[in-house]
């Protein structure tokens, strides 16, 4: 995610509580984590749309990265 919001020229935040429409994380940004942590661990990650709704928060998607690796 760091490197994600750093190639943006944005922030990280320094407390994963932080709200992602704070930060400006958008949904193409998620886009962009998916697509690297599919590089990186060579899986595919299945996910719905309808979940990623409810992610509001930087843990919210760090959250759901690693259950998404562990399917």
């Amino acid at each position: 995610m760091a490197s994600v919001l750093e190639t943006q020229g944005k922030p990280l935040p320094t407390d994963e509580t932080a709200d992602l429409r704070t930060i400006g994380f958008r949904s193409l940004d998620f886009s962009e984590l998916a697509l690297r942590v599919e590089d990186e661990t060579g899986g595919e990650l299945n996910f719905e749309a309808a979940g990623l709704r409810q992610i509001e928060s930087v843990r919210d998607v760090l959250d759901l990265m690693h259950d998404l690796q562990a399917q």
